[in-house]
């Protein structure tokens, strides 16, 4: 697969910044949605660049230093889960990865974008399974991937009870188990444990 297709359509036409930006986090029961918006050189690209979900997580590690020492401009940014069940989920991604394009030093010409039209108000061309498809998506989604994993370990060593430095806050057997043993913790996402909880009464608002 030519991964840098996408790029090359844009350079040829004129374009100088292309941005790629992911989110990591739309499925997980709890934790923030992610999202990292990176423009990267296109002459001295990071060998191993793919989906974040398929690079093994010590080679995830170093990829994202590369990355981050020889992009252009990059930005992550994040969208609690507070907000996440305030305003759902979609919105809540689409928010991130708002957030993270502008947040970038330079404004991109377009912005190459994972998964389904999300009506940007900016110039942007959506890639279901760009994390694959393109280098610079796939750049954006290792950051993303690195900076939540960190994360959720750290969260790990304030609610030890619920094993988030393995499971990342995905619905494995352990964590739904500590679900509706312990019930929710402060950074769980109400509206998608509540089939969880509310069976045994221990639905509770956020912690404050």
């Amino acid at each position: 697969m030519d991964k840098l297709f996408y790029e090359r359509k844009y350079t040829e036409n004129g374009c100088k910044y292309i941005a790629g930006v992911d989110e990591v986090g739309r499925g997980p029961l709890a934790g923030p949605v992610v999202c990292c918006a990176v423009v990267m050189p296109l002459d001295d690209l990071v060998a191993g660049v793919d989906d974040s979900k398929k690079v093994p997580e010590k080679k995830r590690e170093k990829l994202a230093e590369e990355i981050k020492r020889k992009a252009v401009s990059y930005c992550v940014a994040e969208v609690s889960e507070k907000e996440i069940d305030e305003i759902n989920i979609l919105n809540a991604v689409k928010k991130c990865m708002q957030k993270a394009v502008e947040g970038l030093s330079v404004k991109p010409d377009v912005v190459l974008v994972d998964g389904l039209d999300l009506h940007f108000p900016f110039p942007a061309e959506y890639i279901v399974g760009g994390d694959k498809a393109s280098y610079t998506v796939g750049a954006a989604s290792i950051v993303a991937k690195v900076y939540r994993d960190r994360k959720m370990r750290d969260y790990a060593l304030l609610y030890p009870d619920y094993g988030f430095e393995k499971h990342k806050g995905y619905g494995t057997k352990r964590h739904i188990d500590a679900i509706k043993e312990k019930g929710p913790c402060a950074i769980h996402r109400r509206t998608f444990i509540k089939n969880f909880t509310e069976e045994r009464g221990k639905t509770k608002p956020y912690d404050t």
